[in-house]
Parts: structure tokens; sequence; C-alpha cells
């Protein structure tokens, strides 16, 4: 059974920088994609990065272009999440997630296995 563990959250100033880390067991990351989606207090769900394995290509939300970094290591099973120049409006819980069933998707609304999420808080 898939699992995935997000850690790294926590309580940052803004222009400070966090790195998300989302370890995955019981599933192989090759050849899958992985993404990450926030949803802040009150707000839905957004897709804000992802990865495929194929060839490396990463995708970004515009709110977090240029600020923020995913990258993954198949050897550890996990995929990670550089987010640097925070912002109060990062405010969210973190979840990494993958489509178990698709190759290399990064669908966001296919990706059926979640982690329980990371919160990230910031303020000043």
């Amino acid at each position: 059974q898939v699992q995935l563990v997000e850690s790294g959250g926590g309580l940052v100033q803004p222009g400070g920088s966090l790195r998300l880390s989302c370890v995955v067991s019981g599933f192989t990351l090759d050849y899958r994609g992985v993404g990450w989606i926030r949803q802040a207090p009150g707000k839905g769900r957004e897709g804000i990065s992802c990865i495929t394995d194929s060839d490396g290509h990463t995708v970004y939300a515009d709110s977090v272009k240029g600020r923020f970094t995913i990258s993954r290591d198949n050897a550890k099973n996990t995929v990670y999440l550089q987010m640097n120049d925070l912002k109060p409006e990062d405010t969210a819980v973190y979840y990494c997630a993958l489509d178990s069933r698709r190759p290399d998707s990064c669908v966001y609304a296919g990706m059926e296995a979640w982690g329980k999420g990371t919160l990230v808080n910031v303020s000043s």
C-alpha cells in the first residue's frame, strides 16, 4: 500500500526559506510524477508544482514560480520542495500526491494517493 509522508513545515518569517520532503513507501517512484498541492485556510486546494521522472520535467503555478523548486531522489524515494522568499500568502497545509495508475502523470486531479500534509505558517 502506497504511503506518502510529508515533513519540513513550520513557522517562518516572511522572506525565509523551508524545504519540504515527501517520503514515499510501498511504491516505487520510478516512472511516476509527484506533485505538491496546498490548501490555505478557508480556500480550495491549489496544485503548485509537479515533477515527472522520465525527463525530470517540472511545472509550477504562477504563484510560486521563481521562488519554489521541486526535485526528486528516486534512490531515496523522496521528493523535495525548496521554498524561498516565503510570503504570508504561502501559509497553507502542503500535501504531496501521486497518480499510481498513470505513468509520469502531473495531472493533479488524477492523483489519488496523498500524504496527510505538513503545515507551513509564514508570519512575523
